[in-house]
């Protein structure tokens, strides 16, 4: 399975790509890594990564949720950049379906998905591999989600009991994880 794309009619290409493709679009050996997604749902989780990671919105707009940041929440419409700092969990929350590109170190090291309460916002549960330039992130993303769907107990908060929803992977385009 290959992770390349072309940067070519990135607008045009990116719909076809589904959310959270994370698609790279730049020769293999490019750092920084540039990923190509078009999101229209939220992104069912906040991501966590090892390095620094800069979000371009290219077309739309979207939320940018931060954890343990100084900033909470950042309104990214088309042109803006958010940097988001290493082990800084974030989610993107389209406000308007949009193309955005994650520029990030060829060598991105650990990745993480990481859920929280929806009730007391206490952190659920965390899944964590190790980013791999030719395998499509939105695989580790769909065998974390599948995961954290399958265990009634990742999603059920120790503080408060509320019991965080299944993700529906269809709904991503993400039928088939790989990775574990």
């Amino acid at each position: 399975m290959t992770n390349r794309r072309r940067m070519l009619h990135a607008l045009k290409v990116a719909p076809e790509l589904g959310n959270y493709a994370d698609a790279a679009v730049l020769p293999a050996d490019t750092d920084p890594q540039l990923y190509l997604s078009h999101n229209e749902l939220p992104q069912p989780f906040h991501l966590v990564c090892e390095k620094d990671t800069v979000l371009s919105q290219m077309s739309g707009s979207s939320d940018v949720l931060l954890r343990d940041s100084s900033v909470n929440r950042f309104r990214m419409k088309i042109g803006d950049h958010v940097y988001v700092p290493a082990g800084t969990p974030h989610q993107i929350v389209p406000v308007e379906a949009g193309t955005a590109i994650r520029f990030m170190a060829l060598k991105a090291g650990r990745q993480g998905a990481v859920w929280y309460c929806p009730d007391c916002q206490t952190e659920l549960h965390r899944y964590e591999w190790e980013h791999d330039n030719d395998v499509t992130p939105s695989s580790f993303y769909a065998a974390a989600c599948a995961r954290f769907s399958a265990d009634e107990a990742a999603r059920t908060c120790g503080s408060c009991k509320a019991v965080h929803p299944e993700i529906d992977l269809a709904a991503f385009g993400w039928s088939s994880p790989v990775p574990a």
